[in-house]
């Protein structure tokens, strides 16, 4: 598809649209990709600016104490069962849990026929990982002192790793898999597992006190600004056959 004639006679703009074309952004896919990562991306500096600056501290501090017994700090709101229940659902968060689902869904893309889209999968989530990897490092937010941890942590509080890796890995997937199946509900089931998953995995963080929720919320934006970003450069990528598209669906009879 060519630029109109009196958009190529101006040199910057036949340029621009040259790019923006080139880009696909004249279609759905690629130009919600992009919108996504902008916006979402902005929402994670404008919240690390936030909360350098202090302004989310009281609402981290009121959120954190809500989900505690106020007679006994070290006790969370709700019965036994839930914490042991958020503590099953964190470990979706983990780093074992989602390199060894990323490395599984690899594998099976590998053996039936597009290991370059298994590829793919791993350098999007491995890379995710290293770019939550050196965030944590750049802000080194001590984590959450306000209550007892519900379980041990290891690294910096800002991003929360669990929400950045459970948004990149479980969104990147929910997409991958629902541009296998035409069906509209089927689609909105799998985009609506990732999502949930994902909600879940920060919730818990939150629950378990090991970290405060702005933390959480940062997680998600760069971690669904990533996944945006690999789902922007897959589309693009699949365009030139340098990765094979998911499967079309059987025809219906």
């Amino acid at each position: 598809m060519r630029a109109p004639v009196h958009l190529r006679r101006n040199p910057l703009t036949g340029r621009a649209m040259a790019v923006w074309l080139r880009l696909r952004l004249n279609e759905v896919g690629p130009l919600v990709a992009l919108l996504c990562v902008s916006i979402l991306g902005y929402g994670f500096f404008y919240l690390a600016h936030e909360v350098g600056e202090g302004s989310t501290a009281a609402l981290d501090r009121k959120i954190l104490l809500s989900l505690r017994n106020p007679a006994d700090l070290s006790d969370p709101i709700g019965p036994p069962w839930l914490e042991e229940t958020m503590r099953d659902i964190t470990g979706l968060g983990s780093v074992f849990t989602v390199l060894f689902l990323t490395c599984a869904v690899a594998a099976y893309l590998a053996v039936s026929g597009r290991r370059r889209l298994g590829l793919f999968v791993l350098a999007a989530v491995g890379s995710g990982e290293l770019v939550s990897t050196v965030l944590k490092v750049f802000y080194r937010r001590p984590r959450p002192d306000l209550v007892p941890h519900g379980m041990e942590v290891f690294t910096a509080s800002f991003p929360s790793g669990h929400a950045t890796m459970s948004a990149i890995a479980y969104l990147t997937l929910a997409v991958l898999i629902a541009r296998v199946d035409r069906n509209r509900r089927a689609k909105a089931l799998v985009l609506g597992l990732g999502v949930a998953v994902t909600l879940l995995v920060g919730i818990s963080r939150i629950y378990l006190g090991v970290h405060w929720p702005s933390d959480v919320l940062a997680g998600w934006c760069i971690g669904a600004a990533w996944a945006s970003l690999c789902w922007f450069v897959a589309l693009q990528l699949q365009r030139r056959g340098e990765v094979e598209a998911p499967d079309p669906p059987p025809p219906l009879r």
